[in-house]
């Protein structure tokens, strides 16, 4: 366990006094979360009716006219399914952003600028608040406006936009279509794996969505990705340990340029030891849970995803 339960020795904490800290950050940090897992129990979680939706969306993917592809703005690539692109071939895609008031400024306006760079149409939303939501619904008839334009020349009456709703679990997918059709058509709950099946919706008379329950990899390789899946609250619990994944998140923010140690003494009145994020998780347990590291595991992560300690990204774009 050395790195995570040790002082690892890379000094990574000196990037919070350095002028460069910023980019030294991002570029160092995959590796470092790479360094860190390599010791850990794998996180891996496949509900058993993930295998049965991703054979029904695979068929219905190809009615699709668009696909809005929703991700977690704080892991934008940690929440793209590495098959997604493969699935759709053709088809035109948007990315939906989700939770950007949980990243700052600067994060969303490097993931614009990427997104922009490769052509991609992208849509930062608020699900909880529809932010966006009005924005995606008019992009999505834009995007495949081109349908009706083919069945007039066909001779065909035209038909309502159909546009799949996909991403991995609790990225905000229902939540989005509630506050598009401003009424509670999908089961929605701040956990992974509510929704269990395919639901059509219409949304006025010339667009159709479909939501889908989270897809998942059925084994998922990158252990960095699944780290942060579970640091973010979109995969199931009793897939990971709280105490580990908790370390792991100390030991990124305590590097973060715009958080660092200071945040969590602030907080939590304890100082943080040589950069070890087991340490900290232990020294929390006994001063406010009597010793039981899965609580005071389980405070850090609520604290970062309610934002106690800034709104924060745990991802960049590559350079």
């Amino acid at each position: 366990m050395l790195g995570l339960y040790e002082k690892d020795g890379l000094g990574l904490s000196q990037y919070a006094y350095e002028e460069s800290n910023e980019e030294s950050y991002w570029e160092t940090l995959d590796a470092d979360l790479r360094y860190w897992t390599r010791s850990l129990r794998q996180v891996q979680w496949y509900p058993g009716h993930i295998a049965k939706t991703e054979k029904e969306l695979k068929e219905q993917l190809r009615l699709m006219d668009v696909v809005i592809e929703i991700r977690d703005a704080r892991i934008p690539l940690s929440t793209s399914h590495p098959k997604m692109d493969s699935w759709l071939g053709n088809r035109r895609r948007i990315i939906v952003l989700n939770r950007e008031d949980m990243i700052s400024t600067e994060d969303r306006n490097a993931w614009a600028t990427y997104f922009a760079n490769q052509g991609t149409k992208v849509i930062f939303a608020n699900g909880q608040l529809g932010m966006g939501t009005m924005k995606l619904g008019r992009m999505a008839k834009s995007v495949a406006s081109g349908v009706n334009t083919k069945r007039k020349e066909k001779g065909l009456l035209p038909r309502p936009v159909r546009a799949g709703i996909v991403g991995y679990p609790n990225v905000g997918k229902s939540s989005l279509i509630n506050r598009l059709l401003k009424r509670r058509m999908c089961p929605a709950a701040p956990r992974p794996g509510v929704t269990r099946e395919l639901k059509w919706v219409r949304f006025g008379t010339d667009l159709e969505l479909l939501d889908s329950p989270g897809i998942l990899p059925m084994r998922i390789s990158d252990q960095t990705a699944a780290i942060k899946l579970a640091i973010c609250d979109d995969i199931g619990e009793r897939s990971y340990d709280f105490p580990d994944v908790a370390a792991i998140l100390v030991q990124m923010l305590i590097r973060h340029p715009a958080v660092g140690p200071e945040a969590f003494q602030r907080r939590y009145r304890i100082d943080v030891d040589n950069d070890c994020g087991k340490m900290f998780v232990t020294k929390l347990s006994i001063h406010l849970f009597n010793g039981d590291t899965s609580q005071a595991a389980f405070r850090i992560l609520s604290d970062y995803r309610k934002g106690k300690f800034g709104w924060v990204a745990l991802e960049r774009p590559p350079t």
